[in-house]
């Protein structure tokens, strides 16, 4: 046989068999079926405000770590909670939707035994309006169907009553990330 022939047959199935061991991961990349540990939401003020912050969900044992750190707040507290939408578009963070709902849900607060899975109570801000939050969510995962990335995080200007419902009653939207 011809010896360039037999170079190209072996370039081909050398071809063959990296594109057959390559693409599983890439389509799991693709179709996002990568294990996600990490999502980070940045915060932005929405029009008017100057509220400015992150938002960390980690996955843990037992759940997902949730640390923000905020700033440029009102001393006091404010409302806290993943919505809809990884849209923060809207002057207003309207564009976010409502609080992430999946499972139909009547709102309350982190701790409540019923609750919206974005229900994350709320920020506290102190003089110089820095807030801090840091928990263990059970109900917040980062994957599948019911995952929180992709969606929002939102600051309101408010307290979160976790009693009026669907809301918590705690005002306009001051700061919108997208969780990413």
């Amino acid at each position: 046989m011809n010896l360039k022939f037999l170079a190209g047959i072996s370039a081909i199935v050398v071809a063959l068999a990296l594109y057959a061991a390559i693409m599983p991961i890439v389509n799991r990349n693709m179709m996002g079926n990568d294990p996600v540990d990490k999502a980070v939401a940045v915060l932005k003020a929405t029009e008017g405000n100057k509220v400015e912050g992150t938002v960390t969900f980690t996955k843990v044992d037992g759940g997902v770590l949730i640390v923000a750190d905020v700033i440029n707040l009102k001393p006091g507290k404010h409302g806290f909670h993943v919505h809809e939408h990884g849209d923060c578009s809207a002057h207003d963070a309207s564009s976010a939707g409502g609080h992430f709902n999946p499972t139909n849900s009547k709102h309350g607060g982190p701790d409540s035994p019923e609750r919206h899975v974005g229900d994350l109570g709320n920020l506290v801000a102190d003089a110089n309006g820095k807030a801090h939050y840091e928990r263990v969510d059970k109900l917040i995962t980062l994957e599948g169907p019911d995952s929180v990335v992709g969606r929002s995080v939102v600051v309101h200007v408010g307290e979160d009553d976790f009693t009026t419902q669907p809301t918590g009653n705690s005002g306009a939207r001051i700061a919108c990330g997208a969780i990413e």
